[in-house]
């Protein structure tokens, strides 16, 4: 048996936390994937779960038009876990009734628990947990019976009399409900007899022999080398299955981070032995961003040169059939090309945009059931050096779209060094793993200051550190004050042409992580 035999499908019907529930229960050493919620049963029934999670949603389950599921799925036989308006859903299906609570639930919350075992075996007669619900179940017409409540909700937890439906109006899935995890073992391992098959190491060697099937011995693949976490894995697991008949392409696009194509170089030559292709391009990148302030029309322009740089690279690479590209579960999602159907194209491209299509290549992403955390277990396990598999991530466009205004060399040598100063004191403060994305910023404002008794007119750079685990949500970092001084500092007295440091302070939504 793979280690993709045992399967968990999650019926997606809006959540906000979905990729969280995917998550979960990988962790608990079973695979899972995100599906549309109108699948039907035949359909779900051809994939063979082991089990069904009705994921929650913002809608109302009595309101028009709000997503609903094959009713039929309920009577498969396979075990179902319904999750805040997943168990209202399923509750519906059945001929509950649902309606506005008299009290609302948002936030943490005390569940009673009235029956143990089963999904709620090995928990306290009382635990904390995480609501975020507007409606709830108001009738159980006896086909549920209660398995715990709250001061104003009185099924927060439920199980049908005779199929192996569950339901909880709390979400397991998030770390406000500290012992979350305990209800999804119960589910996986209790009530869908799974075994845990899922690790990363059998991922890696399912992976291996895939693309050694896949590719002949007298064929080659490409692979475009960032530096990045993504690319980086999937370079080394490309190594670990057809060592030589790998090709990387690193392009120096002159927009990178300081050090950034020594580190690189050295990791993927010394460590791996890989045939790696440094492009030198800052040239062709520069000369058509010159004046250019407007963000997309960086990104087209560099996207586009992009292409035609590692075009030209390719064509001296014989037998090259396959493009390899590290494309993650997240990516799949949001360009809507997973089994969750049509989603908003957030990702109109991945990592090297529309080379396959430009190149005649086929295209090889050994990644894309992955998820961001899953990747990293994967470097490390392939012997990825931590600095690689724990860098935070960089846009494609690298520095220009933290270079706010017009892209210059001058401008870019800036606003690298002091990106440079705020890595290397948020890593000496032992901080650079307790944060999600951290760099700086340079304004396209001057601003006055004084230096030796002397006025000076100089640049306003911004450092940017917020906490995430998905990057679709984020919240500032609160970075020590004397941390925040150190930076500062050192930014202002060593970067010539700074005399101002700020500090963004704004959550994503409202704002985004990078500023363009």
């Amino acid at each position: 048996m793979d280690a993709q035999s045992e399967l968990i499908v999650i019926l997606d019907f809006g959540s906000q936390y979905a990729q969280l529930i995917a998550r979960r229960v990988r962790e608990n050493g079973v695979y899972s994937i995100l599906a549309r919620p109108d699948l039907s049963a035949d359909e779900i029934r051809a994939m063979n779960p082991k089990g069904i999670i009705f994921s929650g949603g913002p809608a109302s389950v009595y309101e028009p038009g709000a997503p609903r599921c094959d009713g039929e799925v309920l009577k498969l036989g396979i075990p179902v876990l319904g999750i805040c308006y997943g168990m209202q859903l399923a509750c519906q299906l059945l001929g509950c009734e649902i309606r506005r609570a008299e009290a609302r639930e948002f936030g943490r919350a005390e569940v009673a628990i009235q029956q143990a075992g089963g999904l709620l075996k090995h928990l306290p007669e009382r635990m904390q947990v995480w609501m975020s619900h507007g409606d709830q179940v108001v009738d159980l017409h006896n086909a549920l019976v209660p398995l715990a409540t709250t001061a104003t909700c009185p099924f927060a937890a439920v199980r049908h009399r005779d199929l192996p439906l569950f339901g909880v109006q709390f979400h397991p899935e998030v770390t406000h409900t500290p012992l979350g995890n305990q209800v999804f073992a119960n589910f996986l391992y209790d009530i869908c007899r799974c075994s845990g098959l899922w690790k990363m190491g059998s991922f890696i060697d399912d992976a291996v022999e895939a693309i050694r099937r896949r590719v002949g011995p007298d064929e080659r693949v490409i692979c475009g080398l960032s530096g990045g976490v993504d690319s980086s894995v999937l370079a080394a697991l490309l190594d670990k299955a057809i060592g030589e008949r790998l090709t990387c392409i690193f392009v120096d696009n002159g927009l990178l981070r300081k050090n950034e194509r020594d580190l690189v170089e050295s990791t993927f030559t010394e460590h791996f032995h890989v045939d790696l292709r440094v492009v030198d391009a800052g040239r062709q990148f520069l000369t058509p961003l010159a004046g250019v302030s407007e963000p997309q029309q960086k990104r087209r322009i560099i996207g586009h040169t992009f292409i035609d740089v590692f075009k030209q690279a390719a064509r001296d690479i014989p037998n090259a059939r396959y493009l390899a590209q590290g494309t993650l579960y997240p990516d799949v999602i949001e360009s809507g090309q997973a089994v969750a159907g049509k989603t908003a194209n957030i990702k109109l491209h991945h990592n090297v945009g529309g080379l396959p299509d430009e190149l005649g290549f086929e295209l090889i992403e050994p990644l894309r059931d992955l998820l961001k955390d899953e990747v990293r277990k994967v470097g490390e396990l392939l012997g990825l050096p931590e600095k690689i598999v724990w860098r935070h991530p960089f846009p494609g466009p690298g520095l220009a779209v933290r270079c706010v205004g017009p892209v210059s060399e001058e401008r870019l040598a800036i606003l690298r060094e002091a990106d440079a100063i705020v890595l290397d004191e948020l890593t000496a403060a032992m901080l650079y793993r307790k944060t999600g994305q951290v760099f700086a910023v340079l304004l396209p404002i001057q601003s006055v200051g004084v230096m030796g008794d002397e006025r000076t007119y100089e640049n306003v750079v911004a450092i940017r550190a917020v906490e995430s685990t998905d990057f679709m949500t984020a919240d500032w970092a609160r970075l020590p004050y004397e941390v925040l001084a150190t930076m500062s500092n050192r930014i202002i007295n060593e970067v010539r042409g700074i005399n101002r440091v700020v500090y963004d302070i704004s959550s994503k939504p409202p704002a985004t992580i990078e500023w363009e």
